[in-house]
């Protein structure tokens, strides 16, 4: 036991720590600190209590109880899933189509089934020459030849097509 640190928790030190860990961002530390019966100066005991230098196993016991809380309410990519599924369910259940697509949807994303992609274009093709939008095209297909599956030959006969299309349009 080092100097003047007991060796278990009082019941006050625990009601802080439950209050501070149970009521997180809803109440302050004073204000846990206060209700736990530090009435005379809640700051001043909240900081001590938080503090491992002063009150190493009221720290020790918060951060016990953070894990448990974490352990039961914290979203892994399982429960994560399998929660959406069933508000999916109860949605379908009772006609809410639109309720369940969304959660259904929001399981694709966690899933990794959709990826959101925005690409800001900036220029003009009209200032490009023909020879400038052929190889333009062509790297376009060479850059995303693995989304396409497409050979050199037919990126080739592609570019040609494309070009004399883009050339008829104007």
């Amino acid at each position: 036991m080092i100097m003047g640190l007991p060796a278990q928790l009082t019941e006050r030190q625990k009601k802080f720590a439950e209050l501070l860990v149970y009521n997180e961002g809803r109440k302050s530390a004073a204000e846990c600190a206060y209700e736990a019966g530090y009435t005379t100066r809640p700051r001043q005991a909240a900081s001590e209590l938080r503090s491992p230098k002063y009150s190493p196993l009221v720290v020790k016991y918060i951060g016990e109880l953070r894990k448990e809380v974490q352990e039961k309410y914290g979203v892994d990519f399982e429960r994560h899933v399998s929660e959406l599924a069933k508000l999916r369910d109860a949605a379908r259940d009772k006609g809410a189509w639109a309720a369940a697509i969304n959660a259904e949807v929001a399981r694709g994303k966690a899933g990794g089934l959709y990826v959101d992609q925005k690409v800001i274009m900036t220029g003009s093709l009209d200032s490009l020459s023909e020879k400038e939008l052929e190889a333009k095209l062509k790297q376009i297909l060479e850059d995303h030849k693995n989304i396409i599956n497409i050979s050199s030959e037919e990126t080739e006969e592609i570019s040609k097509e494309q070009l004399a299309s883009y050339e008829e349009s104007k």
